[in-house]
This record gives C-alpha cells, structure tokens and sequence, in this order.
C-alpha cells in the first residue's frame, strides 16, 4: 500500500437515475450521493426500514449467478457491477448509492448512463491523498471447473485485458484491451450486458430476468430457434416481430463495436474488483472472466492489502543512488567493521532515517551461530537498527565525528522472520518524541522479503567523545 500525489474524489452534488432492475423487473430510483474521505463506495437501501448500507466489500459477496449480488445482515444488492465500474472509470473514490429496490437500474446494460449522471454531478477534490496498492508480484486465481483464470503483474498503471471464448461459432473468440482507466468512459463504458439464447429461455422460463428488453440485453442466438419459441420471446420483449440478423444475434440492436462483448467482460472485471476495496496499480489478465472468478479474485486482492496494511510494508527502490555511501556512513558513525551493520542509507529527514544492510555468508556471527544453518542474531539486528538511528541524532550536529551514540532504553523488541544469507535488510527509524539535549527515543522497523523482520523501541543519547 502507498499513498499517491492524486487527492480522493467524490461528486459535486447528488444526482438521481431512475429504471427497472433487470431481473426483479421492479422500478428503481438510484441517487449518487456525495461522500466523506476513506468512506469509498457504500449502498443504502432506503426502502428498508432503518435505511441499512451495505458498503461494496468482496467479502459480501453472497451469489454470482447473472450478476454480482451482496448481503449483508440480510439486506441485499443485486447486479452492482456496472455502477460500480462506472465509478473506477471515472476515478471516483467515495460515494454513497441510495435505492430503493434491491437492484440498481439496468438502463442499457453498460455504464454509460451512470458515468453520464457523474458527470453530470461534477466531481471534486477532497483533501485527504488516494491510496494504492501497487501490485510487485503475480497474483493469480484459477477457477479449475471453468478453466477461468485471473492474473495481475506489475504495471504502471491499471490496465486490463480480457479474452473471452464461450465456445461458440455466432461469439467465436474476443479480446478487449484498456491502456489506462482515464479510456473509460469512451473506450468501455457502452459495451452492453449480453446474453446467449439458450440462457435467456431458461432464465425466462424460471422468472430470473423480468425487466429486460431488447435494448439493455444483446441477444446471441447460438442454436436452432424455433417458432414456439420466437414467439416466447416476442411476448416476454413485447415485439410484434422478431427475427435473427446475419451475423447471430436477435433484432432491434446493433453492435458499438465487433467485440463488444469481451468490452463487456472487461467493464465487470473492473466493477467487481472495485470490492477488494483499494485502487489498484497493475494489469490485469483475465481470461475467459466472469463473476464467480472476478470476486474470488476480488477477495484474494483484499486479503493481501489487509495483510500488507497491518504489517505497514513499506517500498523503497534499492537501486536507487543512495543519500549516503558506507564511506560517508563511516565519516559520522564510529563504528567500524566487522561492528558496522549499516552499508547506506536511503532516505534522511527531521524525523526519520532508512538504511540498508546487506547480509552475507561472510559475516563474521555467521561463524557461530549457527554452523551450518546460518541466522543473523536478533540482537545484532537492534544494534543495526541503533547505528541507522545513531545516523538521524548525529545529523542534527555540526561534528558527529566527535560523538558517540549509547543506548539507553530498548523496549517492545519482536523477532518475526530469520534473517540470513543473502537477505537486504531494511531499516526504517521514526521519532516518537523531537530529539532533545542529544537524547533520541525512536521505533525502529527491519524488513527483509517485502516482511517485517524485527521491531524495537528504541532510546539513545549522543555524548561527545572528551565526556565520555
């Protein structure tokens, strides 16, 4: 997790939708409304009493069946994915949705009309800054009774490719490609929900889809269509006539574009992974997409931020030219190898300091402890950790060459993870209270692996070499 440069978002103003829900058929009224910082997106059923909000979480995620449906204590929402991508498109961040119905509207089945209403709402800067998980390493999901799978790898920015493949001759095979979410609105929000002939009999027959036409739904007619049932389906569409065009797929509707529907597969991708909750930096690769995979990647997602957020990782570029060489690192602290355990530091202010440590087979402790299974010495960890902090006390004087840095106190130690050959230590050391009179009272952090390693409370004093 980091902290970007872009501010939250939210809308100017409330802005009001109204229509059926696709499979309820029911009337809705939808309002985006205006949100606080780090509230993210929340729906609200203000038909219920109490007006209970179900925030959009991946662990709310109850059914996948024709949609993207949440419950929480009972209350439900239906087919939130086109709202919910609408907002990523637009690079919204916090928004409450009111309805009052379980199901947002289905409109024309993309979320063209939801971005249209954003932008229509205005959209605002907030003060508080985004956070953004900035994929490192592949992360990957495999649903095997599908052959569905969902990859992210390491991107500047958020892209995602789906390739579709139903294994059907009229669909055949699709792939669809956003470079950057900013191509949103103009590139995908339009694609339209779709629909093969023998679900929409069977969702027909069963009650499941009551408040669709032939305008919010394409229709591919993948197999031999009868009479009996064209006429079905004029009566469910309220059409005196309908027919089959050239290229497969019912009348009364044309394609934006060839692949429309990988477009399509593409929009929910983004909309269901809006529940893992965070922004995401890094392209994802979804093959043959659908909701079950979608949100039980969604869900993975949220459980490596979560995990990464407690444990407060932070990234730092080691290749980047460090503020300070171990030659310099030598001309301010006395230490000298094999006691120097600092090799450069990285980052130095006011009120923290990050160096690094590389450890390797020809440390001397490795001669001891232990033969044949090498560990660096938590202790020797602290003291790497109290020469990196030694480093943000002695830059606050004019001549740290004549000083020497003494513990004082050393609390709240914890040893995580072994350290061994090979690791890059890390160290970061924050101020818990301004330094005074040379007396420097600090918590240090050591990470190795993208973990964290060891932690420290640490108290020192810099006295001057004549007093010691």
């Amino acid at each position: 997790m980091t902290k970007t440069t872009t501010k939250q978002r939210t809308i100017a103003e409330a802005v009001t939708l109204t229509g059926v829900g696709l499979h309820t058929g029911e009337n809705v009224t939808m309002t985006f409304l205006p949100a606080p910082e780090n509230h993210g997106y929340a729906f609200k059923r203000i038909d219920l009493e109490g007006a209970p909000i179900i925030e959009a979480d991946a662990n709310y995620v109850v059914n996948t069946q024709r949609g993207t449906n949440l419950e929480k204590r009972g209350v439900k929402i239906q087919t939130s994915e086109h709202v919910l991508a609408a907002l990523v498109g637009m690079e919204i961040d916090n928004v409450l949705i009111e309805l009052d119905s379980p199901e947002p509207p289905i409109m024309d089945g993309s979320s063209k009309y939801f971005v249209e209403a954003l932008e229509k709402a205005g959209i605002v800067e907030q003060n508080a800054m985004r956070e953004e998980y900035i994929v490192k390493d592949v992360i990957s999901y495999k649903d095997e009774a599908t052959g569905s799978d969902i990859t992210i790898i390491p991107s500047d920015d958020y892209q995602v490719t789906t390739m579709v493949d139903f294994g059907t001759k009229v669909l055949g095979t699709q792939n669809a490609t956003l470079e950057h979410i900013n191509e949103f609105k103009t590139e995908i929000a339009s694609a339209r929900t779709f629909s093969f002939l023998h679900e929409l009999e069977m969702l027909l027959e069963h009650g499941l889809i009551k408040g669709g036409d032939l305008n919010n739904a394409i229709v591919y007619v993948d197999k031999e269509i009868s009479q009996a049932t064209m006429k079905k389906l004029e009566k469910a569409f309220k059409k005196e006539k309908l027919s089959v065009k050239p290229n497969g797929i019912l009348d009364n509707l044309t394609l934006h574009q060839p692949n429309e529907a990988a477009r399509h597969k593409l929009l929910d991708v983004i909309g269901d992974l809006a529940l893992a909750g965070t922004r995401i930096r890094g392209k994802v690769i979804a093959n043959k997409p659908g909701h079950f995979v979608n949100t039980q990647f969604a869900k993975k997602l949220a459980k490596i931020i979560k995990l990464e957020k407690r444990n407060k990782i932070p990234h730092f570029d080691l290749t980047a030219a460090p503020l300070m060489d171990v030659t310099q690192i030598m001309d301010m602290l006395p230490h000298r190898p094999p006691f120097l355990l600092v090799d450069k530091i990285l980052e130095l202010s006011d009120t923290h300091v990050v160096g690094v440590k590389n450890v390797t087979m020809n440390e001397p402790f490795f001669v001891g402890h232990f033969p044949g299974a090498p560990v660096m010495p938590g202790v020797l960890q602290v003291e790497a950790m109290a020469q990196t902090g030694g480093i943000l006390v002695l830059s606050t004087v004019p001549d740290p060459e004549n000083y020497l840095t003494f513990f004082m106190k050393i609390d709240n130690v914890k040893f995580k993870q072994q350290v061994v050959p090979g690791d890059t230590l890390v160290f970061k050391c924050d101020l818990i209270s301004p330094i005074r009179r040379g007396i420097c009272h600090m918590q240090a952090y050591a990470y190795a692996n993208g973990k964290l390693v060891s932690e420290a409370e640490l108290m020192a004093q810099i006295v001057k070499t004549k007093d010691v």
